[in-house]
């Protein structure tokens, strides 16, 4: 009997949802780069402490080592002030996944609060939530998280609140189309017969069946919060010195990027493959959570 059980439970794993996607996301070698690089560059971040001291290695200037090509003592080599450049960068790895998978955590949480909500009651509390976001979706993203950053002050914080601020719109309208399409299906109808409220019917009912979308969207939105990050750091907006970023690294090695242009390489194609991946990363899931693809 309890091997027969077993065998159940072992044959409904392998036809969930979830163990599909896997299978599909497995034959996505693009994907599956994606996935391993942003793996190892979240445990690079998570034990960046442990790899190298913030204190003594990453802000802690040191002159007589300054300007020092790679070599392997110093592997990307140091800057201006004596600093190993692939201390910062791994340190840098840490600010740039925090305030993006912050901002787009409070975007996410925010956006699908209010796209749920218009998307499921729909009518005049539809119309104001969308004219609102269709006004927000008007201002370029980064111009609007530049006003945002500069009205209250360049640092951290508040550029992870500027950087959401500005993907609330997209998420808003992601989950209001998502939830259009399921909220009048046989088994929300099912719900409201038997007398659930609408919180339990929007949590319980809806939302887990718009999860599709959401996944890829967030997958991709982190791609553009690093880059976004970087490009507000770069303009001295973001993430201020000494403190490691990719994007103040890439600008604090412009000025001498004829002599030492691993400066400004280094950190730019850090920016550049993390983005890659996370943008593989979204497609594999797109396709692998497709049905159309099955």
């Amino acid at each position: 009997m309890n091997g027969t059980v077993d065998t159940n439970k072992e044959v409904q794993k392998k036809n969930s949802l979830a163990w599909d996607t896997w299978k599909r996301l497995l034959k996505n070698k693009g994907a599956m780069f994606g996935l391993v690089f942003m793996v190892g560059l979240v445990l690079m971040a998570i034990f960046a402490d442990f790899l190298y001291d913030y204190d003594t290695q990453v802000i802690a200037q040191n002159i007589q080592d300054r300007l020092i090509h790679p070599c392997m003592a110093h592997p990307f080599g140091t800057d201006e002030f004596g600093r190993d450049l692939l201390a910062r960068i791994v340190h840098g790895s840490r600010m740039s996944l925090v305030v993006s998978f912050t901002s787009v955590a409070i975007s996410l949480a925010v956006g699908g609060v209010l796209g749920a909500i218009s998307g499921y009651f729909g009518g005049m509390i539809d119309d104001i939530i969308m004219r609102i976001t269709d006004i927000l979706l008007a201002i370029p993203m980064t111009l609007f998280a530049i006003v945002i950053v500069a009205a209250l002050g360049p640092n951290t914080q508040n550029l992870a609140l500027a950087l959401a601020a500005s993907s609330i719109p997209i998420f808003a309208r992601l989950v209001r189309g998502s939830v259009i399409t399921v909220r009048d299906v046989e088994y929300v109808e099912a719900a409201r017969a038997i007398g659930a409220n609408h919180f339990t019917i929007i949590t319980k009912h809806i939302l887990p069946n718009c999860m599709a979308p959401i996944i890829v969207q967030v997958t991709l939105r982190i791609a553009t919060a690093i880059y976004n990050t970087a490009a507000l750091s770069f303009l001295g907006m973001g993430v201020q010195a000494p403190a490691p970023e990719w994007g103040g690294l890439l600008a604090a090695g412009r000025s001498l990027i004829r002599d030492h242009s691993y400066l400004s390489v280094i950190p730019g194609l850090a920016i550049m493959l993390t983005v890659l991946a996370l943008n593989l990363l979204g497609d594999g899931l797109r396709d692998a959570l497709d049905p159309r693809l099955k």
